[in-house]
């Protein structure tokens, strides 16, 4: 269990309604198609025909999710223009986009893991090929288990 330290220990004295980075990171990502947009530009698309085609949605509701996720920094639109075509948009991962893959990479592990499935899909270290997964380090670089992780405010 995670622990609450100082003035959050009391749970009654303070609410993280409208606060909580879980909360709000799950009002702009929380959705089906949001996450699965941010999966597909890590894999390296970035054109929005292959966005809607590879995650099954309707083209209105990628459209409406990529805007989304580029007005809160998590895209960037680049202007591309095939020989004898229109202008167009490709959507390309910020370095925001980047710092988020790791949530992304631990669904994957948790799904793998404790859902019903029989994928062959595993995370591995290119430069030598064994497998690789999400955890939570502190600065210091120690492995920070569940039952040794605090939650705690700090001082700005």
């Amino acid at each position: 269990m995670t622990v609450l330290q100082g003035r959050l220990a009391d749970r009654d004295a303070w609410s993280a309604v409208g606060e909580c980075p879980v909360e709000k990171t799950m009002a702009l990502l929380g959705t089906k198609t949001a996450m699965l947009i941010m999966r597909e530009a890590y894999y390296g698309t970035t054109r929005f025909d292959d966005f809607w085609r590879r995650i099954g949605v309707t083209k209105a509701a990628a459209a409406a999710r990529l805007s989304e996720l580029v007005d809160a920094g998590l895209l960037e639109r680049r202007p591309y223009r095939e020989p004898g075509q229109r202008s167009r948009d490709e959507y390309v991962l910020t370095a925001a986009g980047e710092d988020f893959m790791p949530v992304v990479w631990a669904m994957f592990e948790w799904g793998r893991r404790h859902l019903p499935n029989r994928t062959p899909l595993r995370l591995a270290h290119a430069d030598c090929g064994a497998e690789a997964s999400v955890e939570i380090r502190c600065e210091k670089g120690h492995r920070v288990p569940p039952d040794e992780l605090v939650v705690r405010t700090v001082r700005s």
